[in-house]
């Protein structure tokens, strides 16, 4: 179990760190069992050796089941600063744990690594395992702010090394479908996108235990809205890749004070070149997310609903009344597309480090926003 660290930082520092150090940390298991039905596997790849390099992530123990499932695995090596983390993970995934992790990147057996340690590892773990060789799956954030994840990035691609993250929301068929729509300008000029993505865990105290570093800011960068909310604001700039974020602000809060240093709840908006103007909602003090997306254009407008898509494009004559069902099937989870990239499979929509970084760029700008009180120009 994961000690919870002696806490001496007030909600000013905690919010002067943020800004400074704000990072986009994943975490929505609740969202993520939705993708499992798309974990298909084909016979014409090769096996993977892999290894677990950090388990204390709350998305670790699902990845862990993950690995141990899949037919093309093995895994060979489990590390974790905590002995007791490292064997709860073995004990799922198999393999033998490491004492130290430069044991995994100098063996020449393993291919690739699945970081899921706590954030504030990241910038040394992350350029070791890509300076090896290995092919790396990093739980998000890359790093603690936006320049760290920038420098990452930079080693990441300097290596040619594989790379992915956890943003597992472009996966779903619905965002898909969206992506082709404004590609293809079927909603026209784009003016305004709402995106909202919150849960109820601090409510329920989902992080009092095992996943309480994710409420210290030293240690994970940032609280409700930069964890939830990068899930969304990936989703965002990669439905908006055709255009660039201009300028941000946003509005961090807490209600519950729960956990000192974390904030519980917060809004961004992102203005882009085009003129659009987007607003993304990340919170753990939410009960119902009954409203995930909406998108108005010049020649229309979709929304989800419930994980359903509604569109209206009037001058085809194509209403919101009921759902889409003319959606694309699931890509499978981020993690499992990270598995058959490394077995040679081609063609797979992984996201890059350079994606990655970026999602923690905007994040770390809406932080400063917020402390600074006004806009930030990106």
């Amino acid at each position: 179990m994961t000690q919870k660290p002696d806490i001496h930082i007030t909600r000013r520092k905690a919010l002067r760190h943020l800004a400074t150090g704000a990072a986009a940390v994943a975490i929505s298991p609740l969202a993520i069992s939705s993708l499992t039905s798309a974990g298909r596997h084909r016979s014409n790849i090769n096996s993977v050796t892999l290894a677990l390099v950090g388990g204390a992530h709350i998305h670790a123990p699902n990845f862990a089941n993950r690995m141990a499932e899949s037919p093309i695995v093995t895994t060979k090596y489990v590390w974790d600063p905590s002995r007791e983390v490292a064997e709860e993970r073995r004990d799922v995934t198999g393999g033998e744990i490491a004492d130290d992790p430069s044991v995994i990147f100098q063996d020449p057996e393993v291919d690739g690594v699945v970081i899921c340690s706590q954030t504030n590892l990241h910038a040394e773990l992350v350029p070791q395992a890509a300076e090896a060789g290995k092919h790396l799956f990093v739980e998000k954030p890359v790093g603690l702010n936006g320049d760290e994840a920038k420098a990452i990035a930079d080693e990441v691609n300097r290596a040619g090394v594989i790379f992915q993250t956890g943003y597992f929301m472009r996966s779903s068929g619905v965002n898909q479908k969206i992506k082709s729509l404004l590609q293809d300008s079927a909603l026209g000029d784009i003016t305004r996108l709402r995106l909202s993505n919150v849960h109820s865990g601090a409510i329920g105290g989902w992080f009092d235990t095992d996943w309480y570093w994710m409420t210290d800011t030293e240690q994970a960068g940032v609280g409700a809205f930069g964890d939830l909310g990068s899930h969304v604001m990936d989703l965002l700039l990669w439905f908006m890749e055709n255009d660039s974020p201009k300028a941000c602000t946003g509005y961090v809060n807490e209600v519950l004070e729960r956990y000192p240093t974390s904030d519980e709840y917060g809004e961004g908006m992102v203005t882009f070149e085009s003129g659009a103007v987007a607003t993304i909602a990340g919170g753990w003090v939410d009960h119902a997310n009954p409203n995930q997306i909406e998108i108005s254009g010049t020649e229309g407008h979709l929304r989800v609903t419930n994980g359903e898509l509604f569109l209206r494009i009037p001058d085809r004559d194509i209403d919101a009344s009921e759902p889409r069902t003319d959606l694309p099937e699931d890509h499978k989870h981020p993690l499992e597309l990270f598995f058959d990239v490394v077995a040679g499979e081609e063609n797979l929509p992984l996201i890059t480090a350079d994606e990655a970084a970026e999602v923690n760029r905007v994040i770390t700008e809406i932080y400063n926003a917020h402390v600074q009180g006004g806009w930030v120009q990106l």
